[in-house]
């Protein structure tokens, strides 16, 4: 049997969900659920704390629990890096998961600092270098409005990158197309990728950041870019606010059986 303020949280989450508590609606006060005979103020404060750390509501001094305002952005998958959208036009990745989200965006959003600094072991190890080996890291944070959403550093081998505009910090997307569209014009064609995403708590650092709520996680994501003959062009690190983001994948299932049939 669930504890009760996981039965209260569920109760609250559904109510939520089905819109009796609508988005900016401020949730009954603790001792007024007291008083109704919901649980003890221990009891509901923890269930007030699971919503907040499911990312239903926020908790402040002075305006109490409030339902967030805005659903999540949808964080494409596959999609996002459809070479139409950032070489032939200039809708780069975080661009497209505002456009799909039908959110409005501005290029700024995205700030940046780059730096060149000796490779750690995990990027030593996508790239095929020697741990402690130069690498560019281009260093994102990027807001919707005020709020940021996520980071992404950018790991690239100074030969590939070198007098391009992804090495130049100026904020927003390195130019129309972004980093892919310069590493495209420099003779780098991306041709497949492989992304690797895992929850974990946050730092104390990334908290402050990203203006985390009490208890709420990240989404890491790796993020490893290759050329058609498997030349590793950029090794991503993401830190993603899990509350944040919907992450959505549409694709072809494999059938390998059908396909091995096929090869003979």
């Amino acid at each position: 049997m669930a504890p009760k303020w996981r039965e209260l949280a569920d109760r609250l989450a559904e109510q939520i969900r089905n819109g009796e508590y609508a988005p900016g609606a401020q949730l009954p006060q603790i001792r007024d659920l007291v008083e109704a005979g919901e649980g003890s103020k221990s009891t509901v404060h923890a269930a007030y704390k699971a919503l907040e750390a499911e990312g239903l509501v926020t908790s402040s001094r002075g305006h109490g629990t409030v339902v967030r305002e805005r659903a999540p952005l949808k964080r494409l998958g596959i999609a996002r890096y459809d070479k139409a959208k950032w070489r032939d036009g200039d809708e780069v990745a975080f661009i497209a998961d505002r456009v799909a989200s039908g959110r409005t965006y501005k290029r700024n959003e995205q700030t940046q600092t780059v730096s060149r600094v000796p490779a750690p072991a995990v990027v030593a190890q996508a790239h095929g270098l020697p741990e402690g080996a130069e690498v560019y890291a281009r260093a994102r944070v990027v807001k919707e409005g005020a709020q940021p959403t996520h980071t992404l550093t950018s790991y690239y081998r100074p030969e590939h990158v070198e007098g391009t505009r992804i090495v130049d910090p100026t904020p927003g997307p390195a130019g129309r197309g972004g980093g892919f569209r310069v590493l495209y014009d420099a003779g780098y064609e991306i041709d497949h990728m492989q992304e690797t995403l895992f929850a974990r708590i946050p730092t104390a650092e990334e908290v402050q950041l990203l203006q985390l709520a009490p208890g709420e996680w990240v989404v890491e994501l790796h993020r490893t870019t290759y050329t058609a003959d498997g030349t590793v062009v950029e090794f991503a690190i993401g830190v993603h606010a899990a509350t944040r983001f919907a992450w959505t994948y549409d694709f072809k299932v494999p059938d390998s059986a059908k396909a091995e049939d096929e090869s003979k």
